[in-house]
């Protein structure tokens, strides 16, 4: 079978979850795999050295062809700069796409922008080839309820726009449950969608010695909560910093670990500055291997999210992470993302943007004896390779594939 990835990101960009190491798993398989891409330009938004926009370039990836396409590199704050970067990059692929790259049997879209249908759309018509949509963002309200596109009438626009993408495509790949329920309830027929759940980099898992050695960030003989991601609103991270405040004087050996970075960045280390907290220390985005590291000496993993629709729907990756490190999990956060821990049988969960109930959560924990929270971490573990691991995805993910390039006897689209 010939699959092409059409992706608005792939390496080098980092930790990208459908790229390069899916590429060469599918094509390990047995099947013949093009990537239909832009040019590396996240998360700074400039164009990676090596690399310079033009119409077009083919690369090979460890055997993996790659075809890039020019588009409008963003990835500010700016719903301007960010819209001409989806449309560019959508636009570019399909005037150019169906000329450059062989013709596929199935099309895999990651998505993502919406907008990156549209290609897809594109080689659907020209050659009749299906397209499985992989939805990773729901829309309109990833750009909407964040207030990145506030502007009226644009929640109808892209409505539309998606419910087009939804009828047409063979097939459905959602990251969750909460997600196949949405899809439903805006009529996309159950036997469409499936439901695929997300896998982590396991690279970043920590190894058997990684709790040993070096400690460069100074964790040993600390309770540490760790948290390990982006700093932005929708995490909602000056909750946590309140959390620890409240815990400071009761418990001055538990420690708050943020890992990472983002726009939330300076305002946090600036709250936490001003009130004086000692028990909160902030580790620069680590690589893969440093993080594993890091996370072998995590007493607790922290997720946590802002309380609203779309979060409770979605299922962030940093939770598929926290289960496979084999560590105990505290999400704060409710839905999809708290239903599937809690299958794992290691996880707590408590109310979300509730700082008290994140405390009393955390002195839980730290109260729990060390076998206790050990069972925690390998039940997590245990159901992360049974269910969740990068193997099992890409089978579920290939049967997916082979079921939409069979073609129909009736004619497909609507119910």
């Amino acid at each position: 079978m010939r699959v092409l990835l059409l992706t608005p990101l792939f390496q080098p960009e980092p930790n990208h979850l459908k790229g390069l190491a899916f590429a060469r798993e599918l094509v390990r398989r047995g099947h013949d795999v093009e990537v239909l891409t832009g040019f590396p330009h996240y998360p700074a938004g400039k164009v990676y050295p090596g690399y310079r926009i033009r119409p077009w370039m083919r690369e090979i990836l460890d055997g993996v062809p790659v075809t890039r396409v020019m588009m409008y590199p963003s990835h500010d704050r700016s719903a301007v700069r960010r819209t001409a970067g989806y449309l560019s990059l959508a636009g570019t692929a399909a005037l150019l796409g169906p000329p450059l790259v062989a013709r596929p049997d199935v099309v895999h879209v990651y998505q993502g922008p919406a907008t990156l249908a549209w290609p897809a759309m594109v080689f659907r018509m020209m050659f009749g080839t299906p397209y499985v949509l992989d939805v990773q963002d729901m829309w309109p309200e990833s750009v909407t309820v964040t207030g990145m596109l506030p502007l009226p009438g644009v929640s109808a626009v892209l409505g539309a726009w998606s419910k087009a993408t939804y009828r047409l495509a063979r097939k459905i790949i959602v990251l969750s449950n909460g997600y196949k329920k949405c899809l439903e309830a805006r009529g996309v027929p159950e036997k469409k969608i499936e439901v695929v759940y997300n896998w982590c980099d396991e690279r970043s898992l920590p190894g058997e010695t990684d709790g040993e050695g070096s400690d460069p960030f100074g964790l040993a003989g600390r309770f540490n909560v760790v948290y390990s991601g982006n700093f932005g609103a929708l995490q909602a991270l000056g909750g946590v910093l309140d959390a620890a405040f409240l815990i400071e004087e009761k418990r001055p050996d538990i420690r708050f670990v943020f890992v990472g970075d983002g726009v939330e960045e300076s305002a946090l280390k600036k709250k936490a500055d001003g009130r004086g907290q000692k028990n909160v220390l902030f580790i620069p985005r680590q690589a893969p291997e440093s993080l594993g590291r890091i996370t072998a000496r995590a007493d607790v993993l922290l997720v946590h999210l802002k309380d609203d629709p779309l979060a409770r729907m979605g299922i962030p990756q940093k939770t598929q992470a926290s289960l496979a490190a084999g560590k105990p999990v505290l999400l704060a956060i409710r839905g999809s993302a708290a239903e599937l821990a809690a299958r794992a049988g290691g996880a707590w969960t408590c109310r979300p943007e509730d700082p008290a109930a994140l405390a009393e959560a955390v002195l839980g924990l730290a109260s729990l004896s060390w076998n206790e929270r050990e069972t925690m971490g390998r039940r997590n573990a245990e159901f992360y390779r049974k269910e969740l691991a990068f193997s099992i995805g890409v089978g579920r993910m290939t049967a997916v594939f082979e079921e939409a390039a069979v073609r129909p006897r009736r004619k497909e689209g609507g119910r």
